[in-house]
């Protein structure tokens, strides 16, 4: 059975390998929860992503002030084998 640690780990690995190809930065591990019922380690990671209008802007790319948009994607990953069962949008309401 794998630990929090080792699951953390698999879903950055996984979240890097398919998003290898985009541009994000600052991934964060934001919540992880352990789910008895399901045998699944439940792992949030945050990453920030230019917003799309300044990917399609030239001159934004220039500027460090350059805005992101911060997005979360949960891991569902299966305890016994460190399997990455799922990933799925986290939605966060701002105030």
């Amino acid at each position: 059975m794998i630990d929090v640690k080792q699951a953390a780990k698999i879903a950055a690995e996984y979240f890097a390998d398919l998003y290898a190809d985009q541009k994000y930065s600052d991934i964060l591990l934001e919540e992880v929860e352990y789910d008895e019922a399901g045998g699944a380690w439940l792992i949030t990671l945050g990453y920030s992503q230019p917003f799309l209008e300044d990917v399609k802007k030239p001159l934004s790319r220039l500027a460090s002030f350059s805005e992101k948009e911060r997005k979360y994607k949960i891991f569902r990953i299966e305890a016994e084998s460190g399997s990455v069962l799922s990933m799925k949008i986290r939605t966060v309401e701002h105030a």
